[in-house]
């Protein structure tokens, strides 16, 4: 028999793989130095295991271990890539490009800065109905590339309708122009090889619990080699991580970042296409049992969508309403991040969905610990909770 409740929103947080969590036990108990302390046996085994973890980490991202710096979360990383490049005195002008459909830890820094004198030009995807929905076409970019252009931040791929966005082409373009380039990386780390100096990433944020590590801990890639990137720091009061982020380094959480992120690589071969097996048994079987069920953002395609995303609507159906009614399921109607913001969807209205049918949608997140079991689950009762609110939505 099925445990409940099932767990289905993988990409507001995943759950601490065991190993992971084993990796990371003695950094609480044992080995539980300040990794800045310096003098004493318990600091520099820290500081050695957190350079041990960040040359990893490295590795995996095609980075060099001086390119990692260590922050709390994808979110502080967005922050201090976007803040670091635009509130430097010496940049190469107030103008900044990125895309409608982006994170909030994106726009909401865009915006405030906007407020401050910089210019933004937000861009707009491919719209619903498209194969690529969601998508940005690199063209797009050249076009709005100018001289004074002083950031381009485009993510690699949507946390709500799980959209590949083309960074190598975007990466390739900056280059060329010389603009820096930074990418929130958070939903694709782990689930796609990413090389981030070769697809001409310049800044590159990512966190751990998106990747079956812990909350708290988190990365940013700054570029050295070449085009070195320069950062206005925006924690200041220690000078850890060579100036550009101080505080004390979480140690077990870094330890755990790294251990993740080579699980997830090591495993990707098979998990992913495991994962995308599972989405499109999703699926299948609502569209099976229910009808009015629609399919936002591009197809079910490896080179178009994480393999784990699916992000439907119901006609004549409040997502809310539905999410309170299958309430043994975990799903979410959007990004967990912007659950404390009541209105519709910005990923959904920027594709072209209406408001109705943004308000009717949920997005379902697969991961590692789902199974087939599971999703035959989730389906039986999305569909019963459905059937049921469109009975009482029905006029007489």
């Amino acid at each position: 028999m099925t445990a409940r409740p099932i767990y289905l929103d993988n990409h507001a947080t995943t759950r601490v793989d065991e190993r992971v969590f084993a990796a990371m036990t003695p950094y609480f108990l044992e080995e539980y130095g300040n990794a800045g302390s310096v003098g004493h046996l318990f600091g520099e085994a820290a500081r050695d295991a957190v350079e041990k973890a960040r040359e990893s980490i490295a590795r995996d991202v095609g980075a060099e271990a001086n390119e990692i710096v260590f922050t709390s979360g994808a979110t502080e990383s967005n922050n201090l890539a976007i803040r670091g490049i635009l509130q430097q005195r010496r940049r190469r002008g107030d103008h900044v490009i990125s895309i409608t459909t982006e994170h909030k830890a994106v726009l909401d820094p865009l915006a405030k800065l906007g407020r401050s004198g910089l210019e933004v030009t937000l861009l707009s995807p491919q719209q619903q109905g498209a194969d690529n929905a969601g998508q940005i076409d690199p063209q797009q970019v050249a076009d709005a590339l100018r001289d004074d252009t002083a950031l381009v931040t485009i993510m690699a791929a949507n946390n709500e309708i799980g959209v590949y966005h083309p960074i190598a082409e975007i990466g390739r373009l900056c280059q060329e122009r010389g603009v820096p380039f930074h990418c929130d990386a958070t939903q694709a780390v782990g689930k796609t090889p990413l090389d981030f100096h070769a697809l001409g990433i310049d800044l590159a944020s990512f966190t751990a619990h998106k990747m079956y590590g812990p909350k708290g801990c988190g990365g940013l890639y700054v570029r050295k080699r070449g085009k070195r990137i320069r950062l206005e720091p925006q924690i200041d009061g220690g000078g850890q991580e060579k100036g550009a982020r101080s505080g004390t380094l979480n140690v077990p959480g870094i330890i755990g970042l790294a251990t993740a992120l080579q699980l997830c690589l090591d495993e990707a071969a098979t998990e992913m296409p495991r994962q995308a097996e599972l989405r499109d048994q999703l699926l299948a079987g609502l569209q099976a049992a229910i009808d009015g069920v629609t399919l936002n953002g591009p197809i079910c395609s490896s080179e178009l969508r994480l393999p784990g995303n699916l992000n439907v609507s119901f006609a004549g159906v409040d997502g809310e309403a539905l999410m309170m009614n299958v309430r043994e399921i975990a799903v979410s109607s959007g990004s967990a991040c912007t659950s404390a913001n009541p209105e519709p969807s910005h990923v959904l209205q920027s594709i072209g969905l209406s408001e109705d049918a943004t308000r009717s949608s949920l997005r379902f997140g697969l991961g590692r610990f789902n199974t087939a079991e599971h999703i035959e689950f989730a389906v039986e009762h999305v569909a019963a909770a459905v059937i049921r609110l469109r009975k009482l939505v029905k006029p007489a």
